[in-house]
């Protein structure tokens, strides 16, 4: 739940709870004093737990929960009753309540505890502590009149125990697994679960249930239509925050009589259903079903639950033009909250169909709104209104542009302002109130010499993103320490130059927890650093510091680090790495030197590449607990890959590409189920491919080439379910490749280069009418990428004997690569199939049938490359329909006849067909004698633009020189991709003739 649902739930709570305890009042002098049982027994509960020092308890995810030890102050011989957290009957003067939320408690909670003994209570209350890990004591089921029982966030672990169906009073629980950490800023979740039957035996027994709430606890096993069957109808709140439900949800519950907020929010997506579509009138009040799969009739929702203030419906797969999803949003009139965030909505932002007068909150943030962001007047009334309580303004990522309208600057409560990650323009103006809390403008393209001065009135200011924003001029970082409250401040990436001054001892950001300065020209480690009490991220990439890493910034007020960014400096060298608690380590683009680092156990990601590192890789980055992404590519490391990685069970990126290392690869990959990227390139690697692969059922990337593995070709890892990217190119790989009879293999796959081996035999027939992705249209207009949030796979595929880097594997790139081998025989005509390949080269290889005519059905190809084979026959006319064709090569085989004249045919020069002597017409010098033999067709030029994304460098090995040229991630719509082939690479008509003859001299392989 965000911490903005939260507030709301908070009010909610207020609004609509009625606790026992808040019932009875302080004992006056006239009531009983506290039974002396009781006041012993809750005496030797609080010397059972030990008290949590400040300094070692972090609420991170709380930051406005205030811990203090209220057992401290229960002293022996004094009244029980008048004692912080406890409250009595005023009548009989038995503890009926317990409230020791947020008391630093620490310790087991046992079944034998003394609180136990407290047989009267009604209410207990113990969110907030440290339970440490034990599981919840069966003995609470034995408090017959509790009424309110809540654990939240008390690390509590295991099952939670049948007996609590028992509590058959109970009118209010909440449990939830830690989601706060004592000892560190990280912490695990999922700690308790829920099973069927005990759930179902709570909701059967527990018929007084007024509140639920069951927040971050597994649920998986709970089966939602039989379970939710006899729950009760006085339920007013349940909520099931991030409870991994999977399966229907039943129907039933949505028309609950009483029910007022219902939160399901990222409870899976797997959790499906649908809201009532018909004869339903509900009380709901707040709705939460972001992260699920429930169908949603939006229309109907707006029309049926008339009361809500508080709707959440973020990340629900919505579609298309919002207007049409939303006509009747209008209705809503009491509506406060409103996040229709990560839904795919398009078009403009529709402000017409929103209640803005009463909005507090509105995100509409990681859609697709175009154009700008609507004007609102604040002055004339026939126009959209302002909305002067609007506090939480999110429209991050999306692709609006224009400048930012001027009545937001106006409002008036204004806390959150989130426009990150658009390309709006122009200058920050001037805020009007000095309300601001947070302010993210980062990724966009404004621009102003200096940050508006009435940011720095914005006395409460917690968090400040103006990264990546084009500023410029000159910044003093000291005008930022007047934010006591600041707890990220991210500058990076602008154009300013940044004044460090001397702070001394003085820390100037008491609270900073995140501090982003990338790319700010800076030259050396900042020394206020060196004042910081608790930083969990430093980002200073991109700068131009050298050096080592200082001492003093291994000090205790960054114990607590988890995040280092200091990619793309000078570092000349690490020795260790002293942070325990540190998770992200980037390291890479560095001038380090020698041997890895030592690094702590607590490592998840690790990036060290592009470096001049040496040596083996050590054994101690197996005892990284839960390794997640480890990227060592590019140095030079030598020796063994280490068995024991195959023993990180959370690996999802093993990127030891370019380097020394020998070996063979160890068969380590049996466990290795989340392996998802596995990058070995240009090694010196021998032997067999390890058969404990195929159980690497996550693998989207296997990339072995350049390597010296002897092996038959690995039919073994065609039933890999997600597999997308093969490469074997340039190893000792021999036999035939053969299909075996698996029913659908390698159907995942988008690129497959077996090139330069010594594969034989025929083409693999069966395998082109298997490669189902391959197939299928371009459905992703997203051009979604092959990677992960830290990590992005790239490969090196072959164009016009030139190696291009695909920095970014994009969703719709397709490519197949058997070239340099020994195919022999025909090219089948189950290849035009592959209607999606972006690319083909068959080239020197045996192939000596004719070019089949089915090529024509590949009408996305861009490049084609069928030289040095013994092909004969004409080249079919129908292949002038491959209108994206920007490339064609079929030098140096047996071709006779006319060539194909029109459309992209009539782009190729004599490069694409010279070594055929039987070939003639344009653009080759010898002419046709019976001309009138060629197709008829339309001889006029149609450029049709190439349409993938891209981050290409290109290394040309022409006359033993290396040329690279980098050309950016781009999109191919603006230039033809042939018409950026041939001006970078031999452009000219003379050049071309020498290219064609240097490449008949070398013959064929």
């Amino acid at each position: 739940m965000g911490w903005s649902s939260w507030l709301l739930f908070l009010l909610f709570f207020v609004l609509h709870s009625h606790q026992p305890l808040l019932s009875s009042p302080l004992p006056s002098p006239s009531s009983p004093l506290c039974h002396p049982t009781e006041s012993s027994a809750l005496l030797q509960f609080s010397n059972s737990f030990s008290i949590i020092q400040n300094t070692d308890y972090h609420l991170y995810d709380w930051p406005n929960i205030i811990m203090y030890p209220k057992t401290v102050s229960w002293k022996n011989g004094t009244d029980c009753c008048s004692w912080d957290g406890v409250s009595c009957d005023r009548i009989s003067g038995h503890v009926i309540g317990l409230d020791l939320s947020s008391s630093c408690l620490r310790g087991p909670l046992h079944s034998n505890n003394t609180l136990f003994s407290l047989r009267h209570l009604r209410s207990l209350i113990l969110d907030f502590n440290d339970f440490s890990g034990s599981p919840i004591p069966p003995e609470l089921g034995s408090f017959a009149n509790l009424k309110w029982l809540s654990l939240d966030n008390a690390n509590f672990w295991g099952y939670v125990p049948v007996e609590l169906s028992h509590l058959s009073k109970l009118s209010h629980l909440t449990i939830s697994s830690t989601i706060i950490c004592a000892g560190g800023p990280r912490c695990s979740i999922y700690d308790l679960e829920f099973d069927t039957y005990v759930f179902k035996r709570m909701l059967q027994n527990l018929t007084s249930l007024r509140e639920l709430s069951l927040i971050y606890l597994d649920m998986s096993g709970v089966e939602p239509v039989t379970s939710f069957m006899n729950i009760s109808s006085s339920l007013m709140v349940l909520d099931l925050n991030r409870c991994v439900l999977q399966g229907e949800f039943p129907e039933n519950v949505f028309r609950l009589p009483n029910l007022q907020y219902l939160d399901l929010f990222g409870s899976s997506n797997d959790l499906i259903g649908s809201l009532p579509t018909s004869n339903w009138s509900s009380p709901l009040e707040s709705l939460d079903l972001s992260g699920t799969r429930i169908s949603i009739d939006l229309s109907y929702l707006c029309t049926s639950a008339k009361s809500l203030q508080t709707l959440s419906l973020r990340n629900c797969r919505f579609r298309g033009s919002y207007p049409a999803l939303t006509p009747n949003l209008t209705q809503l009139v009491q509506l406060t909250f409103l996040d229709l965030s990560e839904n795919n909505f398009e078009g403009q932002i529709p402000m017409n169909s929103l209640n803005l007068q009463q909005l507090i909150y509105l995100s509409l943030s990681e859609n697709n709104f175009v154009g700008q962001i609507p004007e609102i007047s604040v002055t004339n009334s026939t126009q959209i209104p302002l909305p002067v309580q609007l506090k939480y303004l999110y429209l991050y990522s999306n692709m609006l542009s224009g400048s930012i309208p001027s009545w937001i600057y106006s409002l008036p409560f204004l806390k959150d302002l989130f426009l990150a990650g658009n390309q709006l323009t122009g200058p920050i103006e001037d805020f009007e109130s000095r309300s601001l809390e947070s302010l993210d403008l980062g990724g966009n393209k404004l621009n102003g010499q200096n940050i508006p001065r009435s940011i720095f009135q914005q006395d409460n200011l917690e968090r400040l993103d103006l990264s990546s924003c084009n500023l410029s001029g000159v910044l003093e970082l000291k005008k930022f320490s007047k934010f006591k409250s600041l707890w990220l401040l991210d500058l990076s990436s602008n154009s300013f130059s940044l004044s460090l001054n001397s702070y001394g001892d003085h820390n100037p950001f008491p609270r900073l927890i995140h501090l982003g300065l990338a790319s700010c020209n800076m030259t050396a480690f900042p020394y206020f650093l060196s004042s910081f009490e608790r930083l969990d991220t430093i980002n200073l990439s991109h700068n131009q510091i050298r050096g080592k890493i200082p001492k003093w910034l291994c000090h205790e007020g960054t114990r607590w680090l988890s995040y280092l960014n200091l990619s793309h400096n000078f570092l000349s060298r690490i020795d260790r790495i002293p942070w325990n608690d540190l998770e992200y380590l980037d390291i890479r683009s560095n001038m380090l030197r020698g041997h890895l680092p030592i690094v702590p156990p607590s490592l998840r990601t690790v990036f060290i590449s592009n470096n001049h590192l040496s040596g083996e890789i050590p054994s101690l980055y197996c005892e990284c607990g839960e390794l997640e992404i480890l990227d060592f590519s590019n140095n030079s490391f030598s020796g063994n890959i280490p068995s024991c990685l195959g023993n990180q069970l959370s690996l999802s990126v093993l990127d030891l590409q370019m380097n020394e290392l020998n070996g063979t690869i160890p068969d380590m990959f049996e466990n290795l189920t989340q392996l998802r990227s596995l990058h070995l390139k240009g090694n010196q690697l021998e032997g067999l491919l390890p058969r404990s692969l195929r159980n690497c059922e996550s693998l989207e990337v296997l990339d072995v080439g350049n390597n010296k593995i002897n092996d038959t070709f690995p039919q073994w890892l065609e039933d890999l379910p997600t597999l997308k990217v093969l490469v074997l190119k340039s190893n000792r790989f021999h036999g035939s490749v053969r299909k075996t009879k698996a029913k659908s293999p390698f159907q995942k796959l988008h690129i497959m280069d077996l090139s330069n081996n010594e594969f034989n035999g025929h083409l693999p027939t069966k395998y082109f009418e298997s490669f189902i992705a391959m197939m299928e249209g371009d459905e992703d207009k997203n051009f979604t990428v092959i990677g992960e949030q830290y990590y992005q796979d790239s490969v090196v595929v072959v164009m016009k004997d030139s190696d291009i880097v695909l920095e970014k594997i994009i969703s719709i790139f397709r490519m197949i690569d058997f070239s340099r081998n020994k195919f022999e025989g025909e090219i089948p005509g189950s290849i035009g199939m592959l209607k999606s390949l972006k690319g083909m080269n068959l080239s020197r290889n045996k192939l000596t049938s004719t070019i089949p005519s089915s090529l024509s059905n590949l009408t996305n190809l861009e490049w084609l490359d069928l030289s040095s084979n013994e092909l004969v026959g004409e080249i079919p006319w129908q292949m002038t329909d491959l209108t994206q064709l920007a490339f064609l090569n079929l030098s140096h085989n047996k071709l006779v006849g006319p060539i194909p004249h029109g459309k992209q045919f009539d782009t190729f020069s004599n490069d694409s067909y010279c070594g055929n002597l039987g070939l003639c017409g344009f653009p080759l010098s010898q002419s046709c004698s019976n001309e009138e033999v060629q197709q008829e067709g339309d001889h006029d030029e149609e450029h049709t633009d190439g349409i993938f994304d891209w981050m290409i460098v290109m290394m040309g090995y022409g006359c033993g020189t290396v040329i690279g040229i980098s050309v950016g991630y781009m999109v191919l719509f603006s230039r033809r991709f042939d018409y950026w082939l041939r001006n970078r690479v031999g452009g000219g008509r003379g050049r071309r003739m020498l290219a064609c003859l240097m490449r008949g001299g070398r013959g064929s392989n």
